[in-house]
């Protein structure tokens, strides 16, 4: 599994559903570059249990990315018929209806596999075709994106452990803190609290302090 901080986020086109309902053929987060931050989250397979926590999670918490100028976008390994479909269901069914952001299909797996969150291990034969030993489906996975398309931020949880929107929110807020201000943000650190300076005066200040 690779680390990608500090790093250009891996490239793709691949089909997605925007909007909640609208199929497109060749959706990239190249479309963002010089433009917007990305959230980019991986979840391993539609019409399943812990996976709609987050998705809807994500969806309520929409607007404070938005606000930020963020680009929050989803990803799973199944195709965008499934993800299709699962839109459309209510989420009393079972269903993530509601849902607006994008969610990407990686059905060839190779999104996953280059931002080092593919489950299993596989080869490639002669013929190109996968041979695998295990699900094939990523890891809860979560990529913040600068406006550079460099990597900033990553968690990978395994698949029974959900994750904490407002610990993604913290973290969006901390790279635009940084960015802005040319401060670095200690242990803990939510938007509004001191930060600090990158020297040694600046440390033990705040530590006294705190």
């Amino acid at each position: 599994m690779s680390v990608l901080v500090g790093k250009k986020a891996p490239s793709f086109k691949a089909a997605a559903v925007i909007n909640g309902g609208q199929i497109v053929s060749d959706y990239s987060l190249d479309q963002f570059v010089g433009e917007k931050q990305v959230l980019f989250f991986f979840y391993p397979k539609d019409f399943t249990f812990v996976c709609p926590t987050e998705l809807f999670a994500f969806q309520n918490k929409l607007s404070e990315f938005t606000e930020r100028g963020v680009e929050v976008v989803a990803c799973s390994t199944d195709t965008e018929q499934s993800h299709w479909g699962w839109l459309q269901m209510e989420k009393n069914d079972g269903g993530i209806q509601g849902v607006t952001y994008p969610l990407v299909a990686d059905t060839s797996k190779t999104i996953s596999a280059n931002y080092g969150v593919l489950s299993g291990e596989y080869e490639i034969d002669e013929e190109d075709n996968m041979h695998a030993n295990g699900p094939m489906i990523a890891f809860r996975g979560l990529f913040l994106i600068d406006k550079n398309g460099i990597v900033q931020h990553q968690i990978v949880n395994n698949f029974p452990l959900g994750r904490n929107v407002d610990e993604a929110l913290r973290m969006v807020d901390a790279l635009q803190h940084f960015e802005e201000n040319g401060e670095v943000c200690p242990a803990n650190w939510s938007k509004g609290d001191d930060a600090m300076k990158e020297t040694h005066e600046s440390v033990a200040e705040y530590l006294s302090n705190n």
